[in-house]
Order: structure tokens, then sequence, then C-alpha cells
């Protein structure tokens, strides 16, 4: 099976309540980041692109993405990757048999 990264962007609505003179102080107090949220909303997801990549592609991607991860094996990083069980007879992906896990 091909092996596909999709990119995506969560998008927010975050509420600040700000006593101040005018509404342009309001404003740069949440521009430079010094106002505390009082609420927000997750507001859903967006697609920004898809594309195919191989499994070499996602193990550099894995550590560039997850440098904090980059210790883990092979098989600990692959099981990250989503299969699409399109029926009941697919069995779960296994970087052991499946693909080019190297141990």
């Amino acid at each position: 099976m091909k092996l596909f990264l999709v990119d995506a962007v969560s998008t927010f609505r975050n509420s600040y309540v700000i006593r101040c003179n005018e509404q342009g102080d309001a404003l740069d107090a949440v521009a430079l980041n010094e106002a505390n949220e009082f609420s927000q909303e997750w507001l859903g997801e967006t697609t920004s692109r898809v594309r195919e990549i191989t499994e070499d592609d996602y193990l550099v991607l894995f550590d560039k993405d997850n440098e904090y991860l980059k210790e883990w094996s092979v098989e600990q990083k692959k099981s990250l990757i989503h299969l699409v069980k399109y029926d009941q007879s697919q069995k779960a992906y296994d970087p052991m048999t499946d693909g080019k896990a190297e141990i």
C-alpha cells in the first residue's frame, strides 16, 4: 500500500477581555501576547495538501518533526502510520513483515 502525507491546519477562535482606553490598545495587547486568553473554540481542521511519500521519506520526516523521538526504533516510528481498513479481513500494519523495516 502507498503512503500519503496529509497536512492540515487547525483553526481556533481565541477571545480576550481587555480593560483599556482605546480599541487599538486592546488590539496591541493581543498582538504583543500581553493579554490572558478568556476562552477558545475549535473551529475545525482544513486540509492544506496531500502528497505521496516513500517509507524513507517518512523516516526522515519523522525525525525532523519529532526530534525528541529520534531514538525510537524503526518499528516504533512506523507504529504511528494509520492504516485504512477496507474490509474486515485486512490485518493491521506490521512493520516486521510489511514494508522495509530494518532491524
